[in-house]
């Protein structure tokens, strides 16, 4: 099991989401364990995390939102569409990571959530999108966060307590991996091969690798954590494409009105188009 301090929000959000989908759907997903723990695929992460992330991916990872930061959002999210195309530090429409980091994200998006039969891949759906752009947001700066000391190293319990913003973790985390990749397989992370690639995020997520800079199990696991939510998060925020990852799991999306729906579909399965926040403004 993943033991990151970090991600007990999300394993909260999973098991609320995981029951909800099941109730709206009908349909139970499999837990059943695997042997092989340096396979980090889909089945692995879904039985951790269920439907992860859906119910609460209709807001962003940086906290909750209000009613006007969501209509705003709404409101130019096609402005960003447009603005996301044009070039930046990284290319394809990335707004804060260069491109070595905008490589590693995608490889390593592409290995938590590999494309198989169960549905696409994160990559695909693009999750390296999200978080750059969660990156770039002012989450990713800092603006809600405390950063004054004392940085005592804590107990789990007590979450984040570096002195670095989510975006100054995730990028010295990064540079961290790859000079470890490099130094033990004369690459970086995103050159090597899926199967060593998976070696490496199973060696991270089992702390057997000390980065050089940062906490190992708080990038890992902030890296999950975002691989998460941006894979289930309403397409909105830039992952989650055509909402894929809901109608993977038969959740509905941010409609939550089902009164009339009740009758119609007493123990029958409900199946729906998902709706994201924009189809309901």
């Amino acid at each position: 099991m993943l033991r990151s301090a970090g991600l007990e929000r999300a394993r909260a959000l999973s098991i609320l989401t995981y029951r909800f989908a099941c109730s709206v759907t009908g349909e139970i997903m499999s837990t059943k364990e695997k042997n092989d723990q340096a396979d980090v695929g889909r089945r692995d992460f879904l039985k951790l995390f269920g439907a992860a992330g859906a119910a609460a991916g209709t807001l962003s990872f940086g906290g909750s939102a209000s009613a006007d930061e969501i209509m705003a959002a709404a409101a130019t999210d096609t402005k960003h569409h447009h603005a996301a195309a044009e070039p930046h530090a990284g290319g394809r429409g990335y707004e804060f990571f260069n491109v070595d980091e905008s490589a590693f994200v995608e490889a390593a998006v592409d290995t938590l959530i590999p494309n198989d039969a169960t549905g696409p891949g994160a990559k695909e759906l693009g999750v390296a999108t999200y978080i750059d752009r969660q990156m770039a947001s002012g989450y990713g700066k800092g603006d809600r966060l405390y950063l004054e000391g004392p940085f005592g190293e804590g107990t789990p319990e007590q979450g984040y307590q570096l002195p670095m913003t989510p975006s100054e973790l995730i990028r010295a985390g990064i540079a961290d991996v790859n000079a470890v990749v490099q130094k033990s397989h004369k690459s970086n992370f995103a050159a090597l091969s899926a199967k060593d690639r998976a070696a490496v995020m199973a060696d991270l997520d089992a702390k057997k690798t000390e980065l050089p800079t940062v906490p190992t199990a708080t990038f890992f696991g902030l890296l999950l954590q975002l691989t998460i939510e941006g894979y289930f998060a309403d397409p909105m925020y830039g992952g989650n494409k055509e909402a894929a990852a809901w109608k993977m799991i038969g959740f509905p999306g941010a409609d939550a009105m089902y009164a009339d729906k009740i009758e119609p579909f007493r123990n029958k399965p409900y199946k729906a188009e998902p709706k994201g926040i924009q189809d309901l403004i």
